[in-house]
């Protein structure tokens, strides 16, 4: 029974010694348990937005995961995902634990961030044509968009538009590039063709030697010949929110619709408001409301006038160039003869014109619907135009001024009624009421040929000027100068008076063309 008793003691020591040994055998070799140092917390529970994901044994561990875990759930998605990710953890110090494995900690964290979506931005473009903006989804959408600004302006679908990186720009910026078709197709053959490099070198070789001949009307291919955007337009590639985006189609309407933009018309010889009107598709109350110098209809305009309009222009401006045939009656440019001796006022013609025909290749340039310019390229004429030849002076002519200072306008030029027994029906000239006494200047430098007794006019002084006019000034109460005498403009000549068939102080002016008297209020600077 001793015997027995001891054999089991000796057995339970020995089953001991085996268990001891099994514990610090897994401690040091099973990588799922932790070892024990006493070092402070070393096992972490991980928490992801507030949910447990799993067990780590330090927090970089943690991180890392969560690192893979997001990209993981980014992947899922060609666009750019936003998703809450709160991350931390709760640390402990023990003798030894299990942590988890890394990919089912990864696998627990992708759920929790793909249940914590807040928003995914889709990979979108911003087209910026000056300073509107619009936001389309994706690359063709911004192709779709320029190639209908294009269309509107050509017929035969011959231009197409290709976005290309922007090589000024350090960003990621597109710009655009108009070609043909037709270049597009020759250019992807010669890419692919084995010779393209001979035959662009023997080309340039030829067009060396051979000299350039001169076009014939049939060799002008005619109509739309090249077009370019005429606005700035960058496409920027954006992550936006989906109600950020516009549909093509209504980004195609905003487009290209025209809108009634101020633009300015100037007055050529021959314009009436009406004509410009019906030219310029404005009603005419619409045009009178739009310019503060026209009253209404019959409004006086001169050549050179500059009047506000409205177009209608298209968000996207397009500028393109056309070839055109044409026949046509032309006129040649005027040929003037200067005389030094004349004033500027002075023109006579020599030759009278008559027209010539003529048959022309012309090179006009628009933007969008506007012509902006024509070129004639070729010219065949068929008969010459003879130029109307005209001789004109080269002198300025003198000015006139008003011969008193102040005074009040009592009488205008025409008919009127006779304003004292022996007065005329018919005013000659203009009064101004002033009292006795006023200076009185000369209107226009010249040659005094009368100064005196006038009859009816009073006292009175005559100037004849150097472009053959003659000023008279009558009713005066003093002359100061005599007949031969030379003045210059507003010299004093006289005082203003009562003198002669008069209603009262005044002063009673005339300017008199070729011996007849004229309105003398058109004339006044």
């Amino acid at each position: 029974m001793k015997r027995i008793t001891c054999y089991y003691k000796r057995l339970n020591i020995i089953n001991l010694k085996i268990a001891i040994l099994a514990v610090i055998v897994s401690i040091f070799f099973l990588p799922t348990f932790v070892s024990f140092e006493k070092t402070g917390n070393n096992m972490f529970k991980v928490f992801l937005n507030d949910q447990e994901v799993g067990m780590v044994a330090n927090p970089g561990q943690a991180q890392e995961y969560a690192v893979e875990a997001r990209r993981r759930v980014a992947g899922q998605s060609q666009e750019l995902v936003l998703v809450e990710a709160d991350l931390s953890t709760e640390g402990k110090e023990v003798l030894y634990g299990k942590i988890d494995e890394p990919e089912q900690i990864i696998d627990n964290m992708a759920a929790v961030l793909s249940g914590d979506v807040r928003e995914t931005l889709h990979r979108s473009y911003v087209v910026k044509i000056n300073e509107y903006m619009v936001n389309l989804a994706d690359k063709s959408d911004v192709t779709k968009l320029l190639q209908a600004a294009l269309d509107k302006y050509d017929g035969t679908g011959s231009y197409q538009v290709e976005l290309q990186p922007d090589p000024s720009r350090e960003l990621t910026v597109l710009t655009t590039h108009v070609t043909t078709k037709e270049q597009v197709t020759k250019e992807a053959q010669e890419t692919i063709s084995m010779e393209a490099g001979i035959h662009a070198d023997l080309t340039e070789m030829f067009e060396e030697v051979e000299p350039a001949v001169e076009k014939d009307f049939e060799d002008y291919e005619l109509g739309l010949i090249y077009m370019e955007y005429g606005d700035e337009i960058e496409v920027v590639e954006a992550y936006l929110d989906e109600e950020e985006l516009m549909d093509v189609d209504g980004a195609i309407r905003e487009v290209t619709q025209d809108e009634e933009k101020n633009d300015v018309y100037e007055v050529v010889s021959g314009d009436t408001l009406s004509e410009i009107a019906i030219k310029t598709n404005i009603p005419m109350d619409k045009l009178i409301e739009m310019n503060d110098s026209l009253e209404d209809e019959n409004s006086m305009i001169r050549v050179g006038d500059e009047l506000i309009i409205t177009v209608p222009e298209p968000k996207l401006a397009v500028m393109r160039q056309e070839e055109a045939y044409y026949e046509e009656d032309y006129e040649a440019e005027i040929i003037y003869i200067d005389n030094d001796d004349w004033y500027t006022t002075d023109r006579v013609t020599r030759q009278e014109p008559s027209a010539g025909h003529r048959r022309v290749i012309a090179l006009s340039t628009f933007m969008n619907d506007k012509e902006v310019e024509r070129e004639i390229i070729k010219e065949e004429v068929t008969y010459e135009a003879v130029p109307k030849i005209v001789e004109r002076g080269t002198k300025i002519p003198p000015t006139y001024i008003k011969p008193i200072s102040g005074g009040r306008l009592s009488s205008n030029f025409g008919r009127r009624s006779r304003p004292t027994r022996g007065a005329s029906t018919y005013h000659k000239g203009v009064d101004w009421a002033t009292p006795t006494g006023t200076t009185v200047v000369a209107s226009c430098g010249g040659t005094v040929a009368k100064a005196g007794w006038g009859s009816g006019y009073g006292y009175v002084v005559y100037i004849n000027h150097p472009d053959g006019r003659q000023t008279r000034y009558g009713h005066l109460s003093k002359v100061l100068v005599s007949a031969g005498q030379t003045v210059t403009q507003g010299q004093k000549i006289a005082l203003s008076g009562n003198t002669g068939i008069s209603t009262g102080p005044h002063l009673h002016f005339e300017i008199l063309i070729g011996g007849s008297q004229v309105n003398p209020l058109k004339y006044l600077n």
